[in-house]
């Protein structure tokens, strides 16, 4: 392995190390070849990600699997949160689900130790395209727990909606993307942030806000929660505890009224379509 990626993988090991949560997937152990140099990191086995069954024909998520997933997820969040960790790539297939509907956020391969006490720059060269707030977008090198908390707006408009919500093809058009739907930023919120792209992709007139407008046969406590957590402005969007504390989410008991078994899903993949 070259020294850059020992050092990813070595990083990822002391994240992985730090988080213990029912919803973060845990590290069962290391194995190396001697023959390849190469390390492997053993987890437990789970039937599906949450980007499979979005894309599987058949399935048409409930709306308490839909809490029970977000709430889940949230949780999880919570946890990286609190242990000082950001996880920085929450997509779908990150998120995986075994037969019984338990949640476990994977793959810790783009995360970071954060402090929000001790700034100090981070790469705004993370998080997977279609779930990449704006201000990464536009070079962002100081944030914390919002960009996750973007990406699990998406993926709650993404459980709703049976498909991605906002699936750009470059940086330029996911970012009008954003734009388009969310609004554009406040000229007070422009001049503070003093962010590396924003003298080429601010717009030259204002974006107006149409989440509602776009989702409106959303149940209405899940828009509510969408609108915070796509804040066009990072300090809009809360916290993952907040989040939880929703009216969509706060009574909701997560294991005891999870989706019985998920386990017609490998039938229902192998249909011809």
């Amino acid at each position: 392995m070259d020294p850059e990626s020992v050092r990813f993988m070595a990083r990822e090991i002391l994240i992985l190390r730090r988080l213990d949560h029912p919803n973060v997937m845990k590290l069962e152990g290391l194995i190396t070849s001697r023959v390849s140099g190469s390390l492997y990191l053993i987890f437990e086995y789970m039937e599906h990600d949450l980007a499979g069954l979005v894309a599987t024909s058949g399935i048409k998520f409930t709306e308490a699997q839909i809490k029970c997933y977000m709430k889940q997820l949230l949780c999880g969040l919570e946890h990286c949160h609190a242990q000082g960790v950001l996880h920085r790539d929450i997509k779908g297939s990150n998120l995986l689900i075994d037969n019984s509907g338990n949640l476990k956020i994977g793959d810790f391969g783009l995360s970071t130790f954060f402090h929000p006490r001790q700034k100090q720059p981070l790469t705004s060269r993370v998080v997977t395209l279609w779930y990449r707030p704006p201000e990464l977008l536009l070079g962002a090198t100081d944030y914390g727990v919002s960009v996750d908390l973007w990406s699990s707006g998406c993926i709650l408009a993404e459980l709703y909606a049976g498909k991605p919500i906002m699936p750009g093809r470059t940086e330029v058009e996911q970012l009008h993307k954003i734009f388009k739907l969310c609004g554009s930023p406040s000229e007070e919120y422009w001049k503070k942030s003093k962010l590396p792209h924003a003298t080429i992709f601010k717009p030259q007139h204002p974006y107006k806000r149409c989440i509602a407008e776009t989702f409106k046969d959303f149940p209405f406590s899940a828009l509510a929660l969408l609108d915070v957590l796509l804040a066009v402005e990072p300090d809009g969007r809360g916290t993952a505890s907040s989040a939880l504390r929703s009216e969509v989410l706060d009574k909701f008991l997560t294991v005891l009224t999870c989706p019985a078994t998920l386990q017609h899903v490998d039938e229902l993949s192998c249909e011809p379509h």
